[in-house]
């Protein structure tokens, strides 16, 4: 069958879908990297990889960099490095991230360490289009790398080898990889798809009918299985193998994002096959859906082909001019998106149906655009490359903003903090003058030196008596008073029983001052020594009452200076960021214009297709679409 314009245009479809796909490589979310696999013996790391695992890599960032100013991550030194190049490069940090990164290589670290410098490094290399420096950078790789990492490496490494042209040596690698893992899944339709594109179809089937039959448990799993179903189903269209087309194409999702073009490719290997009335069951059902895909323009051309080809040229006709009109429609509404886009904040129309987060940098991607007639046409844009980094670009710029307005708050917060601490000073020096003067600091240290020197005359003569408590001691007095009367009454037995008595009682008291000394005696010792860190501490509070009074007046004329510093940082920032926030909006704009041009002149191009049919219908010619 000789293919018609918009046959082949079709195939196109599929070949340019081949090329966009061939390079694809999982979500740069899905590939967030491990910590370092050691045991967290600084308390403030664990804080960072808080924030680190919490998807919040700035904070994480911030505080990383604070902690290593403060010294206060010393057994994580080379892993803090490789973490704060890794959250650069996740930002999309490239030069910082390789300055960092570059510095450990040259260091003396670990080669666990170094093997993970590496691996970013060639990260880096394949993301900017440079697949030899990358190459080099794996090479130098000693062992595994820990967790998701070493299959990602694998992956990377395939597709390095992809980017040189060096195929064989890419399906090497590639049968080497036993494990039933995403990223092999992934290997293997990147390197299916090069195949085929190098024409290799005999090497190339096979890894995407793997793909393409696997079992699925995730939505990205269930997308890859059927985007290998479809590259495979547009490659045996291409073969003129249209059973094989049909049996890969209806293995794709009826409601996942390739269904369209999985079912236009239904009806044109129904076509080839020479079975027209079955290629109407998908082309209709097509049609039916918004205009904006594109294979739902192609079928508004291949239905009325179908029912030429099975003769029935009034419908035909028919539906070349429901066609036609739907072209014209469509052009209009394109028309008014491209009005609306020109108009200005076509960004930022984008972003507001995004559920707001803070998340900045290269793992940000708009998934869905809203429904609005500045986005209506621009699906296909959102899948560039250049459109992505171009809108990640303006959401950190507003991220930004947004945060130099906070700062601004706080700044003025902080002005009138500086301010309640003046006056707070103003109003506590009195009252410190007055503790200061009444702390005689001389003197205290005079009484904890006598002290001292009595406990120390107690322990060396064995004064048990010396530590009797208050009560021991009135007794011991009141005994001596008895004693003396005693020894003043005439002599007698009432004197005499008297003065047994009190030797008696004097006799007790000194045996319990006796048994009682150890303890007494070190209880003292420990009084002692609290009493003498007590002073020590009122010596300190009282230099420090002394400091804050002369040093205050200083700090705060520092914390003002270092305010108003910031807010002249602030004051030159904004500008930039708004001039570099307008100058992507309008290159986002005229990307976004360009492309919609395209889809208005691919639609004209349709409708001149349907008319120069619809004229070869009523002339009655053959019925079949222009070549």
């Amino acid at each position: 069958m000789t293919l018609s314009l918009t046959h082949r245009c079709l195939l196109l479809i599929g070949a340019a879908s081949l090329v966009a796909v061939a390079d694809i490589a999982r979500s740069d979310q899905m590939a967030r990297d491990l910590p370092p696999p050691t045991a967290i013996r600084d308390l403030d790391y664990g804080d960072v990889l808080f924030h680190y695992f919490a998807d919040d890599d700035f904070e994480a960032l911030v505080r990383l960099e604070a902690y290593q100013d403060f010294g206060l991550i010393p057994h994580h030194e080379a892993e803090a490095e490789l973490l704060t190049g890794g959250i650069d490069l996740s930002l999309g940090l490239y030069t910082e991230a390789t300055r960092i990164f570059n510095r450990l290589l040259a260091g003396p670290v670990p080669q666990s360490v170094k093997d993970r410098a590496l691996f970013y490094l060639a990260r880096i290399g394949y993301r900017r289009g440079y697949p030899d420096e990358a190459w080099g950078y794996l090479s130098r790789i000693r062992g595994p790398l820990p967790g998701e990492l070493e299959p990602e490496r694998r992956l990377l490494a395939s597709n390095v080898l992809m980017a040189q042209g060096r195929l064989n040596e890419a399906v090497s690698q590639l049968q080497g990889w036993t494990d039933t893992s995403d990223w092999a899944a992934y290997a293997r339709f990147n390197l299916g798809v090069a195949l085929i594109r190098s024409g290799d179809v005999a090497r190339g089937r096979p890894l995407l009918e793997a793909v393409g039959q696997m079992r699925a448990n995730s939505e990205e799993q269930l997308s890859l299985r059927d985007r290998a179903n479809l590259a495979l189903g547009y490659a045996s269209l291409q073969q003129h193998q249209p059973d094989g087309a049909v049996t890969a194409l209806s293995r794709v999702r009826v409601d996942g994002p390739f269904t369209n073009a999985a079912l236009l490719g239904l009806g044109w290997a129904q076509t080839d096959a020479k079975r027209p009335q079955q290629a109407l069951a998908p082309w209709l059902k097509l049609r039916g859906r918004p205009l904006i895909d594109l294979p739902v323009q192609e079928s508004y051309l291949a239905v009325p082909y179908a029912y030429a080809q099975l003769a029935a040229n009034g419908e035909a006709a028919q539906q070349y001019q429901i066609a036609m009109q739907a072209y014209a429609n469509e052009s209009r509404r394109i028309d008014e998106s491209i009005a609306a886009i020109r108009q200005g904040g076509f960004l930022d129309s984008i972003l507001k149906a995004v559920p707001r987060t803070t998340d900045i940098g290269s793992f940000w991607q708009l998934r869905k655009l809203q429904d609005t007639p500045q986005t209506r046409y621009l699906y296909h844009l959102l899948a560039s490359h250049e459109f992505q980094e171009g809108l990640k670009n303006y959401r950190d710029l507003r991220i930004m903003q947004e945060n130099l307005e906070r700062w601004r708050g706080s700044l003025a917060a902080f002005d009138a903090m500086i301010a309640a601490r003046k006056q707070a000073a103003i109003e506590r020096g009195p009252r410190q003058q007055q503790v200061l003067a009444g702390i005689d600091v001389g003197a205290l240290e005079r009484r904890q030196a006598q002290l001292e020197a009595r406990a120390a005359a107690i322990e060396s003569n064995r004064e048990v008596g010396a530590l009797a408590s208050g009560d021991e001691a009135r007794q011991w007095q009141a005994l001596r008073k008895a004693e003396a009367t005693a020894q003043a009454l005439p002599p007698g037995p009432q004197r005499d029983e008297l003065l047994e008595r009190t030797r008696q009682l004097r006799g007790t008291l000194t045996w319990k001052f006796d048994t009682d000394y150890q303890t007494r005696l070190r209880t003292l010792h420990e009084d002692l020594r609290d009493s003498a860190a007590a002073l020590k501490t009122t010596k300190r509070l009282a230099a420090v009452l002394g400091q804050v009074g002369e040093l205050e007046p200083g700090n705060a004329a520092k914390f003002a200076t270092r305010v108003q510093e910031l807010a002249a940082r602030i004051e030159a920032i904004e500008p930039r960021i708004d001039s570099v926030a307008a100058a992507q909006e309008r290159a986002s704009a005229n990307l976004a214009v360009t492309v919609l041009e395209a889809q208005k002149q691919r639609l004209a191009t349709y409708a001149a297709q349907a008319q120069f049919a619809l004229a070869s219908l009523y002339d009655g010619k053959s019925a079949t679409v222009p070549k």
